[in-house]
C-alpha cells in the first residue's frame, strides 16, 4: 500500500514509541540519527559542488548510521514492518531521519521511553 507523505508520517508516528523502548536502541539512535544528518550534509554538498568521489565519505557516514540503527532494531521486541520497496525504505528512513526521530526526542518521547516511563 503506497501512502502519501503525510499518511506515512501519521503511521510513523502512531507505531514509533512501541518500536523504541529498548534502552541500548535509544542511545544507538541518539547517537546514529544525528551521524546520519551529518552525512546526509556531508554527501549532498559535495556531490553538487565538487563530485561523486568527494561525496563518498557522506555516503559511509550515512550508511555507518543506517547500520548501527539497524542493530538496534534488533534489540526491539517489535521489530519494524518491512519495506515493501525501494521507494518505501527510501521514504520511510527519509521521513524517520528528519521528522519523525527529531519528533520524538522534542516531543519527550525519546526520554519517557529510555526512563521506562513510556
Amino acid at each position: 500500500m503506497s501512502r502519501t507523505y503525510s499518511e506515512l508520517l501519521d503511521w510513523q508516528w502512531r507505531n514509533y514509541a512501541a518500536g523504541h523502548r529498548n534502552r541500548r536502541n535509544l542511545l544507538i539512535h541518539i547517537l546514529a540519527v544525528p551521524l546520519f544528518w551529518v552525512g546526509a550534509v556531508n554527501f549532498v554538498v559535495p556531490l553538487v559542488f565538487a563530485g561523486l568521489v568527494h561525496a563518498l565519505g557522506g555516503a559511509l557516514a550515512m550508511g555507518l548510521s543506517l547500520f548501527l540503527q539497524g542493530r538496534g532494531h534488533a534489540l526491539e521486541e517489535q521489530a519494524p514492518e518491512p519495506f515493501q520497496d525501494l521507494r518505501d525504505l527510501l521514504r520511510r528512513i527519509l521521513a524517520e531521519q528528519f521528522v519523525t526521530f527529531p519528533r520524538f526526542v522534542l516531543s519527550g518521547g525519546w526520554y519517557r521511553n529510555f526512563s521506562g516511563d513510556g
